[in-house]
C-alpha cells in the first residue's frame, strides 16, 4: 500500500480523478491525493514551461500573450494539480526571462500564477451565480491578478510607466486566460469523466 496524504477542503469542487470520502465528525471532506494527482501536477508544470519557452517570441514581450496562461483557469476543473503545476512551471519558464532581474521574474511570476489559479479555483466553485458565469468570473479575476502583479514588477524592473505594462500584460492575459483558458474549461467540462464509486 502507498502512503497517501489526506487534505481537507471545505468545498466540494473536486476534479474528476480524486477519491472522496465524507468525514461526518469534522463536517468536511477528505481528499486523497494519489499518484495520479502527482502525475497531473508534473504534466501541467512541464506543459506550462514548454509552452512559454516554445513560444518565447510572444511570451516575454510588452504585450505578453502567454499561451501557457490558458492553463491557469484549468484549476477550476483539476484543482491543486494545476495550481501547483502552473506555479512550478512558471518558475522554470522564467529562468529564460530576458528581463533585468531573472530572480524577480521567477519569484513574482510564480506568485502571480499561484494566486491567479487559486482564486480562479475558489471562484469557479461558487454557487452564487450560474456555473458558467462563475467560471468566467474566475478567469477575469485571474487576468486581473496576473496583470497587476506581473505588470507592476515589470514596470519597476524596466523603469517604464506602470500603465504601459498593465495594458500590455492585460491585453495578453485577456487573450490567453479569458479567451483560450475559458474555452478550454468549457471543452473539458463537456468531455471530462465523472467520478466512479470505489
Amino acid at each position: 500500500m502507498h502512503n497517501i496524504r489526506v487534505w481537507r477542503v471545505s468545498g466540494t469542487h473536486l476534479h474528476p480523478f480524486r477519491h472522496v470520502s465524507i468525514n461526518p465528525g469534522v463536517g468536511g471532506e477528505k481528499v486523497k491525493l494519489n499518484s495520479r494527482d502527482l502525475a497531473l501536477t508534473a504534466v501541467f508544470a512541464a506543459l506550462y514551461a514548454v509552452l512559454v519557452l516554445a513560444l518565447a517570441g510572444i511570451s516575454f514581450q510588452l504585450v505578453q500573450v502567454r499561451v501557457a496562461d490558458a492553463l491557469i483557469p484549468l484549476s477550476i476543473v483539476f484543482g491543486w494539480p494545476v495550481i501547483v503545476g502552473v506555479t512550478v512551471g512558471g518558475a522554470i519558464a522564467n529562468v529564460a526571462s530576458p528581463m533585468p532581474s531573472v530572480l524577480t521574474d521567477i519569484t513574482f511570476g510564480s506568485i502571480a500564477n499561484l494566486i491567479a489559479s487559486l482564486l480562479a479555483w475558489r471562484i469557479g466553485a461558487w454557487k452564487l451565480m450560474g456555473k458558467v458565469a462563475n467560471e468566467f468570473l474566475g478567469c477575469i479575476v485571474a487576468t486581473v491578478v496576473v496583470t497587476l502583479i506581473v505588470g507592476t514588477y515589470l514596470a519597476i524592473l524596466t523603469q517604464m510607466d506602470l500603465w504601459v505594462w498593465w495594458m500590455g500584460i492585460g491585453v495578453g492575459s485577456i487573450i490567453s486566460i479569458n479567451i483560450l483558458g475559458f474555452t478550454l474549461i468549457q471543452m473539458l467540462q463537456k468531455v471530462r469523466m465523472k467520478p466512479t464509486a470505489t
